[in-house]
């Protein structure tokens, strides 16, 4: 895997079900100083207004923290920065992900800038997550994610457990947002992290997983 330490995540938001964990991850990118190229498509606007209020590029700005590391891109300009495999890239998340977006990736289709960052990372060998939330699976989204795993992606459904005993929709957010921190290589503290023998679990949760 091609990866270059202190590069830039490429991070794009489409139009999936699921804006509240692109919110907190931006935000927590943020807050960990990681630079970021960000890349949020048409109907990723759209979600985000609809599901948290966040109407256009200030409004996201102002909810997610520090911007002076990150770079906002065009969705339609495909031959920005992110689209090319010679600029140095820690790899890439779509948080969410759509399923339309997804099935374009493992196609090798780039119709925008999401879609062309993602398969340059393919290309490059570099960790590309691709974070679905959609319920139930068709066989050709089943079919779409086991060829983009196999072409080197990180298939991360937005499903949150259960054993931390969240209180809050913010805590089953933060679940989906470690776990997706956790793979590309970013230190946080969002929530504790399970240790066998200890009696109990992720905030708090006693017993053994089986």
């Amino acid at each position: 895997m091609r990866v270059s330490p202190g590069a830039p995540v490429t991070f794009g938001i489409t139009g999936a079900s699921g804006a509240p964990y692109a919110v907190r991850l931006l935000r927590a990118l943020n807050d960990s100083g990681t630079p970021v190229r960000l890349i949020v498509s048409g109907y990723g606007l759209r979600l985000l207004a609809e599901e948290t209020g966040i109407d256009g590029a200030d409004a996201l700005r102002a909810a997610t923290g520090d911007w002076s590391r990150l770079e906002l891109y065009d969705s339609l300009d495909r031959g920005a920065t992110p689209a090319s495999g010679s600029a140095p890239s820690a790899g890439m998340v779509v948080c969410p992900c759509s399923m339309g977006t997804l099935a374009s990736i493992a196609a090798g289709i780039s119709r925008n800038l999401v879609e062309r960052a993602a398969d340059v990372a393919l290309k490059e060998r570099r960790p590309l997550i691709l974070v679905p939330r959609e319920t139930p699976l068709s066989l050709i989204h089943l079919e779409n994610m086991t060829r983009l795993t196999r072409a080197g992606a990180t298939i991360m459904p937005a499903a949150p457990g259960f054993y931390h005993r969240p209180q809050s929709i913010d805590d089953m957010v933060d679940f989906v947002v470690a776990r997706i921190l956790d793979h590309l290589g970013v230190e946080h503290r969002l929530g504790k992290r399970w240790k066998s023998g200890e009696g109990e679990g992720v905030n708090g949760c006693d017993g053994v997983m089986v």
